[in-house]
């Protein structure tokens, strides 16, 4: 049973039709990438699987007993977030506020959960050191660890790599594919980089005219890969 389905889904914003008749499917452990030129609706979608934003036609359904609290997110930072004045481990710890209902307190399983998405990521030693003191990539280890204290069975990643030198980059890029591979987390992202995308999701869906959904093989052996990686830099993302 999918995890996700999307049926005949229009999208839009400040008054505008963006994206119409979007169709496709998120199984477990799938590691699908979103790309498509700016302001093609690609965050608009991800809003609209979280339920932060109402489709203008069409429907988002869950399966699997998914519910918002077992999905994990992590959005573009802004420059308020950047400049967050809490500890690591406090950043972290927020990530498992959804699992609190209505306990006006962390649980001990809560924070194991941040032990343990701490150690994954490798930020332990950096838990008392301030937020905003941190580089970018400790940041988004930050940032991804948090969201991974929400998240069950699904992980959603808007641009995680966005402002990151290469080096930080391929490491992020490296840590998110074992997220998939090896802990089985499935995988939802915005992605400018193609071929980064090519090179590590199992599913491609280009939004923008046309409208491509597939595996990446059948992306790769599709008249759209010569439309998609033709295009001069910085129309694709």
């Amino acid at each position: 049973m999918p995890l996700l389905t999307c049926r005949d889904l229009s999208l839009g914003y400040d008054g505008k039709t963006v994206v119409t008749g979007l169709n496709f499917t998120v199984n477990s452990k799938d590691y699908l990438c979103i790309v498509g030129e700016n302001r093609s609706g690609k965050t608009t979608l991800m809003k609209a699987l979280l339920r932060l934003q109402t489709p203008l036609a069409g429907t988002v359904t869950t399966g699997d007993g998914i519910n918002r609290r077992q999905i994990g997110y992590l959005p573009q930072q802004t420059a308020v977030q950047k400049d967050f004045p809490a500890s690591v481990y406090e950043v972290v710890l927020s990530g498992c506020l959804n699992r609190c209902g209505i306990r006006p307190f962390y649980s001990r399983k809560d924070k194991e959960r941040v032990r343990q998405n701490m150690d994954k990521l490798e930020i332990t030693p950096l838990a008392k050191r301030c937020y905003r003191e941190l580089s970018g990539g400790q940041q988004q280890r930050v940032l991804l660890a948090r969201a991974l204290c929400a998240a069950e069975k699904i992980l959603l990643l808007d641009e995680p790599v966005a402002g990151l030198d290469m080096h930080v980059t391929a490491e992020m890029y490296d840590i998110i594919e074992k997220l998939n591979r090896v802990d089985g987390m499935t995988i939802i992202m915005i992605s400018h980089d193609i071929p980064a995308a090519v090179k590590y999701a199992s599913h491609i869906l280009h939004i923008g005219s046309p409208v491509f959904y597939g595996t990446t093989r059948e992306y790769l052996e599709s008249p759209y890969k010569s439309i998609f990686f033709t295009k001069k830099d910085g129309e694709c993302e």
